[in-house]
């Protein structure tokens, strides 16, 4: 839903997700290494079966095949990859979603279909079509495609649920964090890679009231044809621009804690069941909100997004402003900070002068080698504190700006230190203490859950204890 009010968007493992599709081959690998034997699989020709049980989820023999694919088109090594060792990660996942399950945790079909959308969306970029994405995959047809691809994403997102409902009460002192370091070797303390702190100005074009117009009429001829009849599902469909939610004819669930922008959730919250709302605007762009349907304090809504459109003047204007801010800066009239401060549009990063948040650890340090593609391409030929040239950047969804970036600190790879690296190392001991708790949870579960591994696969050397 791209018209919530964040930008930091966490992307959850998901076994399809964040698939880098370069090579579109299929391969069926049989490793030398694998305790199963080669005979259990034959490519092609063999027969698919359930090979494993857990709890009410099935493991079929086909889902492994998934799953080479999938790291075949990673370009990650597979040679030393066993199907034993796959097979021990999707029981793992089947043990969280079983037990999500039992303890009432729902995932929405919503939230299911608005990552869904955004993987088919992202495969159909990469391989061409959506029927070469359906070769590329080995299913019957594009129907058959979103059917699994939907149970999958389904049964991740309450493995993940589950996962932090084990960890939430884990906490760590200062005195666990010190003994966590204590028990390094000297030889073996943690090496922390290259970092940097990157700043940026964002500028937005103008958009002009005849263009916010032309949007506004036609949502209101929307809303009168479907007053007249016309079904809100399928204008959704057609029209809205929010590609998330557009595909489900604009359907979402929310209620008053959920986190939308403000003119959404007001305009929301005041219509009655079965009103549809006049145009509304917000930082997206301009909305239709239908309220489906109201239970106590949740709301079942659709909407359909429009955006209004930048011309070539005001884009120009855009970049010619991003380059005097640029000029006063250069020139030593104002700091990049208070530059940022004073004119970004940006209002995320611009109290905090124009620096960025890594959305892994929530500071404002990026490690060299995983900086997001779009930053690194922009800063890579920056010297310190060197101001860019206005970069033209276009969104997710189509928006155009001009940024100016800037590299404000670096910080050199070095050798864990207690007193300089603390938060790190806080959050190293923290995951390690969550690890061990989930480890035990595990073990317990399995103990207590029905678990079953068939054939040639109960002679895997699992970590875990599968086969009772």
């Amino acid at each position: 839903m791209k018209f919530i009010n964040n930008r930091i968007f966490l992307f959850l493992a998901f076994a399809l997700l964040g698939i880098n599709l370069t090579v579109a081959q299929e391969i069926l690998p049989v490793t030398k290494k694998d305790s199963v034997k080669p005979g259990a699989f034959q490519g092609r020709s063999k027969v698919d079966g359930v090979i494993a049980v857990v709890g009410d989820f099935i493991v079929l023999d086909s889902d492994i095949d998934m799953m080479f694919r999938e790291l075949q088109a990673q370009n990650v090594p597979i040679k030393e990859v066993t199907r034993c060792e796959l097979l021990g990660k999707l029981m793992e996942d089947k043990l969280y979603a079983h037990h999500a399950i039992q303890d009432s945790i729902i995932v929405s079909d919503a939230e299911v279909n608005e990552t869904m959308n955004k993987q088919i969306d992202y495969f159909v970029e990469k391989l061409g079509s959506e029927q070469q994405m359906v070769t590329y995959f080995k299913k019957k047809s594009i129907d058959a495609f979103r059917t699994e691809l939907s149970e999958m994403i389904k049964n991740q997102k309450l493995t993940e649920q589950m996962q932090k409902k084990i960890i939430e009460g884990v906490q760590i002192t200062p005195e666990e964090v010190k003994q966590y370091f204590s028990a390094f070797k000297k030889e073996d303390l943690p090496i922390f890679g290259a970092e940097m702190e990157v700043a940026q100005i964002v500028i937005k074009p103008l958009i002009s009231q005849a263009e916010k117009q032309k949007v506004i009429d036609k949502l209101k001829a929307l809303k009168k044809e479907i007053q007249d009849g016309s079904s809100f599902y399928s204008k959704a469909v057609l029209y809205s621009e929010d590609r998330a939610s557009g595909a489900s004819g604009g359907f979402m669930k929310m209620n008053r804690k959920s986190q939308f922008v403000k003119e959404f959730k007001e305009a929301a919250f005041s219509l009655a069941e079965g009103e549809i709302s006049d145009p509304i605007e917000t930082e997206f762009g301009f909305h239709l909100i239908y309220v489906e349907k109201i239970r106590g304090q949740e709301l079942d809504v659709r909407h359909i997004l429009m955006s209004p459109k930048v011309t070539p003047e005001a884009l120009q204007k855009a970049k010619e402003k991003a380059e005097m801010i640029r000029t006063k800066i250069v020139n030593g009239e104002i700091s990049f900070a208070d530059a940022a401060r004073s004119e970004s549009d940006e209002k995320e990063t611009r109290n905090n002068g124009g620096l960025l948040i890594n959305p892994k650890t929530f500071n404002n340090r990026f490690e060299l080698t995983k900086l997001p593609p779009e930053i690194y391409n922009n800063i890579s030929d920056l010297k310190d504190k060197e101001v860019s040239k206005p970069i033209r950047d276009v969104g997710e969804r189509g928006e155009q700006t001009y940024k100016l970036m800037m590299v404000t600190d670096r910080f050199d790879e070095h050798t864990a230190d207690y007193a300089k690296d603390y938060t790190k190392i806080k959050e190293l001991a923290l995951r390690e203490k969550q690890r061990k708790e989930i480890g035990k949870w595990s073990d317990a579960k399995i103990k207590d859950t029905y678990i079953k591994v068939n054939g040639d696969y109960r002679k895997c050397p699992f970590t875990n204890h599968w086969v009772k």
